[in-house]
């Protein structure tokens, strides 16, 4: 009789789609987590960054810098590579004030 229930119980789990999670193929088409967490400060007229990876793959990291007057340019530094658990630091600056300060990331060697 339990033999009959436990059948029961896996056929009807069969038909509603609930395969046990060894049966569930993967893709493939996963990607490694990726992207280092960021943290931007504004004081006044500089702009700092602190990044820190803690995933396995390389991240490319760059600090944008968009300031507020017209007539002062926009600052993008150059990229900076953050490895595996490392942190990496980056400043800039406007002649005045800041508008806007943002980080881009990319894969490292793509």
């Amino acid at each position: 009789m339990r033999t009959l229930r436990r059948l029961a119980v896996m056929v009807l789990a069969l038909i509603a789609g609930l395969a046990p999670p060894a049966a569930v193929a993967r893709t493939g088409t996963e990607r490694e987590p990726f992207g280092a967490a960021c943290r931007t400060y504004v004081h006044g007229s500089r702009a700092t960054v602190s990044c820190h990876n803690p995933y396995a793959v390389s991240d490319s990291v760059q600090l944008h810098i968009e300031c507020e007057r017209w007539w002062d340019p926009d600052v993008d530094t150059e990229p900076a590579e953050a490895g595996p658990a490392e942190t990496v630091e980056m400043t800039g600056r406007c002649w005045m004030e800041i508008r806007r300060a943002w980080v881009t990331h990319h894969r490292s060697g793509t």
